[in-house]
């Protein structure tokens, strides 16, 4: 099930407005041309943002979310027929061989039961052709990310056309082991209507993912760094092999 701010209607459509600066997909629309691909499916596409960012540059693309609000942002958007949104997890894909499987942004740490990230691994790697590749970012855990989601650091008032000014900010509220929870609160100054949303992310280390790839069949050819969080992320490339 999604959270709240992905499956709310009301949150869904203010969702691309409170985070409006998207040039951490450039370094995926970058790979999705280095890769030569033409076929890609995005896992986790939310609103549809990069999922539209390849359909607008000609790739074939599939976009994959469980928040059924997000997807009606989605389609909604100028050229939003370009892509074919499914939802669900990765048990709702059709058979296909992309050449390219994403899970951009904070996707592949949302995923936080094992039983489910193994399912993920599983299904996107049946959906990869052989020589495809799935590229995914992790934030290193020995970073703290999470030391800096607090009211005083994340704290803003954003104006949005047709909607009047929105507060929002984060607060961790639990940190148990690798899994950190936080809660949204947003709150609609026009009407004073008040929405939370908790979410929890699993912050692996890097052999632990390494392991999990290849114990599904990939062959984990690369780990870079993420250019919008040098030094504070993983971005996993992970072949099926021929």
């Amino acid at each position: 099930m999604a959270d709240p701010i992905f499956e709310h209607p009301r949150l869904a459509a203010i969702y691309d407005a409170l985070d409006p600066d998207r040039s951490d997909l450039d370094v995926y629309v970058a790979i999705a041309g280095e890769l030569g691909a033409h076929r890609v499916l995005d896992v986790g596409c939310g609103t549809g943002t990069f999922a539209l960012l390849l359909a607008d540059r000609g790739l074939e693309v599939t976009g994959l979310d469980p928040a059924g609000a997000s997807l009606d942002v989605a389609r909604a958007k100028t050229n939003g027929e370009r892509v074919r949104w499914i939802c669900g997890d990765v048990k709702a894909l059709p058979e296909m061989q992309v050449d390219l499987a994403t899970m951009t942004g904070n996707v592949a740490q949302a995923i936080v039961d094992p039983s489910d990230w193994d399912t993920t691994l599983r299904g996107v790697h049946d959906a990869l052709r052989p020589g495809g590749y799935l590229v995914f970012e992790t934030r290193d855990p020995a970073k703290g990310a999470w030391h800096d989601w607090n009211r005083a650091a994340t704290h803003k008032v954003t104006e949005i056309p047709g909607v009047g000014p929105v507060e929002s900010w984060e607060q961790v509220i639990d940190v148990s082991g690798s899994l950190v929870t936080f809660r949204w609160t947003g709150i609609f100054a026009l009407d004073g209507q008040v929405f939370t949303s908790d979410s929890t992310l699993r912050f692996r280390e890097r052999d632990e993912v390494e392991a999990t790839l290849v114990a599904h069949g990939y062959a984990v050819k690369e780990v870079r760094g993420a250019p919008d969080r040098p030094g504070k992320e993983f971005v996993f490339f992970a072949l099926r092999p021929e």
